[in-house]
């Protein structure tokens, strides 16, 4: 009976995550979703790094500022797709992780962040 409790309790862990996942993407992808529109676009960078240049659409909420970062993305539609990156992919990896906690169940990644999608 334990186990069969356990095997249960696992199961309905790994559909609740089902559901709610990241999706890592790469540069093409990243932007044929972008360029369609219609997408929640996160510059998780600093204000410093946005203001430097960011992608066309992005918005900037900074990884660093927590309690902004929480109230900034409570303003968003947690069932809407959300893309999110930063410079390099190691602040957006985090941040995507922090969103599916929150709730957000669409989380798309872009790997290797700005630097990637300039090259």
């Amino acid at each position: 009976m334990r186990l069969f409790m356990l095997f249960s309790g696992l199961l309905s862990l790994f559909q609740t995550q089902g559901t709610n996942k990241i999706e890592v993407l790469d540069v093409a992808a990243f932007k044929q979703a972008v360029n369609q529109g219609k997408v929640q676009l996160v510059d998780v960078r600093t204000p410093r790094e946005y203001n430097g240049s960011h992608i066309q659409g992005a918005i900037n909420i900074d990884f660093y500022k927590k309690i902004a970062f929480d109230q900034s993305f409570n303003q968003l539609d947690k069932e809407q797709p959300v893309y999110i990156y930063c410079h390099s992919g190691g602040r957006s990896k985090m941040a995507s992780r922090r969103l599916i906690k929150m709730g957000f169940t669409k989380v798309y990644d872009l790997k290797g962040g700005y630097v990637a999608w300039n090259r």
